[in-house]
C-alpha cells in the first residue's frame, strides 16, 4: 500500500513537470520580448538586491525578495538552465510573480525608486511583467 502512494506521488510530480515545460514552451517570450528581457536582466538583479535591502518595505516583502535571490543563485532549478530558452523561463515567471506581489504590497513607486537602469528599461520591465504603466518621468 505504501509503495502505491509513493509511485502515485512520483508520477504526479513527473506529469506536473512535463505540463509545466509544455506551458513554458507555449508562452515563452519570443523575438523582441526575449531580447528586451535579456537586455534588462543586469538591472533587474540589482533591483531585486536593492529592494530586499530597503528597510522601509514591509518585512514580508523583503523576505520574499531574499528568498527569490537565493532561488536565483541556487544551481538547481525547476527546469535546468542549460535547456535553451525554457531553462530561464521558469526563473522569469517566478521573478514576475514576486515583483507583482511587491507592487501589490509596496507600490509601483517603490520599484521605480530602486530601478537602477534607464527609463526605457523600466518601461520594458513594466511591459514584460505586467506591472502596469511606468510612472511619468520628471523633466
Amino acid at each position: 500500500m505504501g509503495w502505491d502512494i509513493l509511485i502515485g506521488g512520483v508520477v504526479a510530480i513527473a506529469v506536473s513537470w512535463v505540463v509545466l515545460i509544455i506551458a513554458l514552451a507555449v508562452v515563452r517570450p519570443k523575438g523582441p520580448l526575449l531580447t528586451e528581457a535579456l537586455r534588462i536582466l543586469p538591472d533587474l538583479l540589482r533591483l531585486l538586491r536593492r529592494l530586499s535591502a530597503d528597510r522601509t518595505l514591509p518585512r514580508g516583502v523583503r523576505i520574499r525578495l531574499g528568498l527569490l535571490l537565493a532561488y536565483l543563485a541556487f544551481p538547481i532549478d525547476l527546469i535546468p538552465d542549460f535547456i535553451p530558452i525554457l531553462g530561464y523561463a521558469d526563473d522569469a515567471i517566478i521573478v514576475t510573480i514576486v515583483l507583482r506581489g511587491v507592487v501589490r504590497r509596496a507600490g509601483l513607486e517603490a520599484v521605480h525608486r530602486h530601478w537602477p537602469g534607464s527609463a526605457d528599461g523600466f518601461t520594458a520591465l513594466c511591459r514584460l511583467t505586467g506591472l502596469g504603466n511606468a510612472p511619468a518621468q520628471d523633466q
